[in-house]
């Protein structure tokens, strides 16, 4: 018997160490492939977005995808071939909080940092790992959903990172340009949002001083359909709301915006709430108070008939969209009805790419990359000078999500997308912008370009 006992360990030592052998091929990093067009030095910039950290695993946007970006951020880590990632906006999630849920829970926004890398710890065991290995750089960018973040605040989740916020701007929009290469911006891309851009003193008899957008009541709402759900039949409908003045431009922008609105709760995001219970708790961006839907949403008048709305009801003029345009950093302004509309098809946010860079005469970049759209793509443009420019979208890292329980979604088949910037092995001004998905933990090339800068 005994024999035989040792007779399974030697088998067993035997099997392991033939395992082990050095001829035995090791899988290389992906990012460190070198193909016959791009260069095999420590010369690639990868940037990522919308990764949607919840403070709470019960409700936040990324759950099943964590132990994948985990993976995926050890493979930056261990690279022999990246100089930079960049994290493009929307790491954190400060918005996607269901409504009657307290923010930061009688606490504070550092307290919600701490709870938010504890909720996802890997994650950030890998970043800040990157951080104090120095061998990659790591650079984030503010988005919408964090834009109320303070630096200090940030560098409490990530001590070291290098922050890229706009001159004379703390909080909530950035323009990066990677080390030697000015032709290159990357940003979030929600400062061209109407939704989602700051918009300072709309509404200060409530919130003076804040800077919060729309979108944040809308996040929040849409956080309490998830968590709180119904069917689009149960669903309480949007109130009519008439056009009564269709040659006041104001009053036109307001139905617009109140369309939207309607399309969203009732073809989207469905509540079974009343529209006039008080909801939506803040203590967040200055708001201190309790809202209801109906705060949100525009409502005919009952003394003359306009279209009105208790928050953010000052917004609707053209001069007032280019001033909070201006406030945001947007070099060429925009129609305002475009924007609104433009918030839901996600198309304007891409194209501002094309409107702020590429025609503009004041701008010589030749490669944007946006997030925040969470739709991941690689368009071309020619510039205003004749010259070849890319534009890229490096998607989201948020699971899909599905209101039908019986659904099967296969979440490594979904979402997970991000760009590679790599120079080319005969020029360094060459420039491939690569499209990837990581699906089932492989690098998926989903479409590439190319611009000699």
């Amino acid at each position: 018997m005994k024999n035989v006992y040792f007779l399974f360990l030697w088998m067993t030592l035997t099997f392991t160490l033939m395992s082990c052998s050095s001829d035995d091929p090791v899988s290389p990093n992906p990012f460190d492939t070198v193909s016959e067009n791009t260069g095999s030095g420590k010369d690639k910039i990868v940037v990522i977005s919308d990764l949607h950290l919840g403070n709470d695993l019960s409700y936040s946007e990324n759950v099943k995808h964590l132990k994948r970006l985990e993976q995926f951020l050890n493979e930056v880590r261990s690279s022999s071939t990246i100089k930079e990632l960049v994290i493009a906006g929307d790491m954190f999630d400060e918005w996607y909080i269901p409504t009657r849920a307290e923010t930061y829970g009688n606490g504070s926004q550092a307290d919600f940092v701490r709870k938010t890398v504890a909720s996802n710890q890997g994650i950030f065991d890998v970043l800040n790992g990157i951080i104090k290995d120095g061998k990659v750089k790591l650079t984030y960018i503010p988005g919408n959903h964090d834009m109320g973040f303070t630096p200090e605040n940030i560098q409490i989740a990530l001590p070291g990172v290098n922050q890229a916020r706009d001159a004379g701007n703390k909080y909530a929009v950035g323009t990066y340009n990677p080390d030697s290469y000015s032709q290159i911006s990357i940003e979030h891309g929600h400062r061209y949002d109407f939704f989602c851009a700051m918009t300072p003193n709309a509404n200060e008899s409530e919130a003076p001083g804040s800077f919060m957008p729309p979108g944040y009541f809308f996040a929040r709402i849409a956080a309490n359909s998830f968590t709180d759900p119904t069917t689009p039949e149960a669903a309480t409908k949007v109130p009519d709301v008439t056009l009564n003045d269709p040659k006041n431009a104001e009053q036109k922008s307001k139905y617009i915006y109140y369309n939207l609105w309607k399309t969203v709760m009732e073809k989207v995001i469905y509540v079974k709430d009343n529209y006039g219970d008080p909801i939506i708790k803040t203590n967040v961006g200055k708001y201190t108070k309790t809202y209801s839907i109906n705060d949100i949403i525009p409502k005919n008048s009952a003394t003359d008939g306009s279209i009105q709305m208790n928050l953010y009801n000052g917004l609707f003029t053209q001069a007032n969209w280019d001033a909070r345009e201006k406030y945001n950093n947007v070099a060429v302004m925009t129609p305002i009805d475009t924007a609104i509309v433009g918030s839901l098809k996600t198309k304007f946010i891409d194209e501002q790419s094309n409107v702020q860079f590429f025609q503009n005469s004041q701008s010589d970049v030749r490669i944007v990359v946006f997030g925040h759209t969470h739709e991941p793509m690689i368009k071309t443009y020619t510039n205003h000078k004749g010259k070849a420019c890319i534009y890229a979208n490096s998607g989201t890292w948020e699971d899909m999500k599905t209101r039908d329980k019986n659904a099967v979604i296969e979440q490594d088949t979904m979402k997970m997308h991000f760009i590679t910037i790599t120079p080319t092995k005969s020029n360094k001004n060459n420039l491939q912008v690569a499209l990837y998905q990581y699906r089932y933990g492989k690098h998926v090339l989903v479409d590439h370009k190319e611009v000699n800068l």
